[in-house]
């Protein structure tokens, strides 16, 4: 996928998890089943998964150069590396403590799905830093997948959010 492929996946997929989020009443976005989180957890958890992102992709090239290195390897392709998530999410992982969501209330809905909103505009222009060949050549980690090249990573955070607005349909319907 190129860059600007990349950017337009990015864009519909948090727009269209953004204009879900929104458009829920409160018994919706804040539905319990089970031990899941609930559909306004999913949206803040994704919002503190985009976060690190922003913080990395401010940095000068050469301070992930120096802190985590250059890929030996090429890019996996979005199917493969959705598929190596689908396999690391068997083995039974959870989220890290950073991205454990807290308790989100129906009053905090619109500043929510406001900020996601910014964050991903912000993501999606900062990746427009980077050339093709950059995309290949760095590298950041990941908390489930470790080492990703930066497209990889970008192939996650489009995927990610995907996985995530399929959790809220089926707490929703449940």
């Amino acid at each position: 996928m190129t860059k600007s492929a990349i950017v337009d996946q990015l864009q519909k997929n948090h727009s269209d998890f953004i204009e879900l989020i929104s458009s829920m009443n409160e018994n919706d976005f804040c539905k319990k089943v089970s031990d899941k989180w609930t559909p306004a957890q999913q949206a803040e958890h994704i919002h503190k998964s985009i976060h690190p992102l922003l913080l990395a992709f401010r940095l000068p090239l050469f301070i992930p150069k120096l802190l985590f290195g250059k890929a030996n390897r090429a890019s996996r392709s979005y199917e493969e590396l959705v598929e190596k998530y689908h396999q690391k999410l068997l083995t039974g992982y959870k989220a890290g403590k950073a991205y454990i969501p807290a308790d989100i209330l129906f009053s905090q809905k619109n500043n929510l799905a406001h900020r996601l909103q910014k964050d991903i505009t912000i993501l999606c222009r900062l990746v427009n830093r980077f050339n093709e060949k950059q995309l290949d050549e760095y590298i950041l980690p990941h908390p489930l997948l470790g080492k990703l090249t930066i497209r990889e990573m970008l192939y996650f955070t489009a995927y990610h959010v995907k996985h995530h607005q399929s959790s809220v349909e089926i707490i929703v319907h449940s």
